[in-house]
């Protein structure tokens, strides 16, 4: 999966240069405006509701096999040489001889009309069944292919809150830096400081700039990687209205609920699978009766020696009938048929359960999680303020002359490494509150 994510963010960023020519075009998204804007435009859903289409158009196509079913026929021939039969010559009154004779015309013709319909067949009512049950699993396929695109755009647009927010802290501890550089080489030249600690807050603030660079890159990346989560094309502008401040991180969620199984919706697609196997069974039962067809056609038949003349004289024929079909011996084939469908149906059993275990795991994972996460975040959020709280005290000591530059350094490093871990802590609370949701099945669209 990791391999997969770096092959898409690596054509992502080689997209950059790639789409620099497309016309510029602005978006201003909100999280939830950015996961409508994909359920219309993402490719996987598009897909999805064509193969509902596609469903409802199998429905149909199935219903069709129980109506009438019309066909017209005609034909011509022409014999060039008519057929010819030997007679026994003692209908002609010459025993012991066989007579040539020539029976048909040279020209002939006919034109039909044939009706059958489908009165009685198991299978096909099965099938009928069969076939609005596979409508209503494509139907929950989409469902799932529109969670899994809102999940994914709920991170993706995370990811950027995140990046945005790192590239700000950054941006203010190098306003910061470049105000205690400008003040240390100042003092360094009136002869209060010496080279040396000049050259540690330089190579603190050549280590932020060159952070600010990747986190730049790594932006852009994230940006381009939303937009392919949301349909857009790359080469289009996005910009997030959503501020990373207003994101609602519920303190208390509710970790557990006795109707997840129902609110999931794989579980659900099991359980629509386990009826299409179910019916699947009785099919192939119903392979053992007999079914019963009516018909019924009409035709003209033309006859003629001349071509001409063919169609002067029509001879009409019309019949009517039933036709029974009764399954006797088929060499085991159905009754093998029969129990390899059985079989499909315990495995979709044993799937059901297995599903059951995987989400409850799932959900215990998720709260797990969840519940780390949020304890490591306010644990980073107070360390990260402690280390401001250090760099101040610092600093004004070593302004009055009782700290030394070492001491700033460190504190200025400590204070870029808590900030860090903050980043990563809101990261992984964010991942974790969405993962945590669609365990719980609360992630619905």
């Amino acid at each position: 999966m990791k391999h997969q994510l770096y092959i898409i963010i690596l054509f992502l960023g080689l997209a950059i240069p790639a789409t620099a020519q497309i016309k510029d075009t602005t978006a201003s998204f909100s999280l939830q405006e950015a996961i409508a804007y994909s359920l219309n435009h993402q490719i996987d859903i598009k897909n999805a509701k064509i193969d509902e289409q596609i469903a409802i158009n199998t429905v149909k196509q199935t219903i069709g096999i129980g109506l009438p079913q019309v066909s017209a026929n005609a034909s011509f021939q022409d014999y060039l040489k008519v057929p010819t039969s030997l007679l026994p010559g003692e209908v002609f009154g010459q025993p012991g001889t066989q007579i040539p004779v020539k029976f048909g015309v040279k020209f002939n013709s006919s034109v039909g009309l044939e009706i059958n319909q489908l009165l009685f067949d198991g299978s096909y009512l099965v099938g009928l069944k069969a076939s609005r049950t596979y409508k209503e699993l494509s139907t929950k396929n989409t469902t799932r292919t529109r969670i899994e695109t809102a999940v994914a755009v709920t991170k993706g647009y995370y990811s950027v809150l995140v990046s945005n927010e790192q590239l700000a802290l950054i941006d203010a501890n190098l306003d910061r830096l470049k105000k205690s550089l400008n003040d240390t080489e100042q003092m360094f030249k009136n002869g209060f400081v010496e080279k040396i600690d000049v050259d540690r807050l330089s190579v603190l603030n050549n280590n932020l700039l060159t952070e600010r660079e990747n986190v730049i890159r790594l932006l852009a990346l994230n940006i381009n990687l939303l937009k392919f989560q949301m349909g857009m094309t790359i080469g289009s502008k996005l910009e997030l209205t959503d501020k990373i401040n207003n994101v609602n991180i519920d303190k208390n969620p509710i970790l557990t609920d006795s109707e997840v199984f129902n609110k999931r919706i794989e579980y659900s697609l099991l359980q629509t699978q386990k009826k299409l196997n179910e019916l699947d069974v009785k099919r192939y039962k119903s392979l053992f009766l007999p079914s019963l067809g009516a018909f019924g056609s009409t035709s003209s038949n033309f006859q003629n020696n001349k071509f001409s003349n063919l169609y002067d004289t029509r001879f009409p024929t019309t019949v009517i009938g039933l036709r029974l079909s009764v399954p006797l011996i088929s060499g085991g084939q159905k009754l093998y048929q029969l129990r390899n469908a059985k079989l499909a149906s315990l495995k979709t059993d044993n799937e059901l359960i297995n599903a059951q275990n995987a989400i409850n795991l799932e959900v215990n994972q998720a709260q797990t999680t969840y519940l780390n996460g949020q304890q490591s975040l306010e644990n980073q959020k107070r360390n990260m303020e402690l280390a401001k709280e250090v760099l101040r005290v610092t600093k004004i000591k070593y302004d009055q002359g009782v700290g030394s530059s070492l001491e700033v350094t460190t504190a200025e490093t400590s204070l870029k490494e808590s900030q860090n871990n903050y980043i990563n802590a809101l990261y992984d609370m964010l991942i974790n509150k969405v993962n945590l949701d669609k365990a719980l099945g609360n992630i619905n669209y």
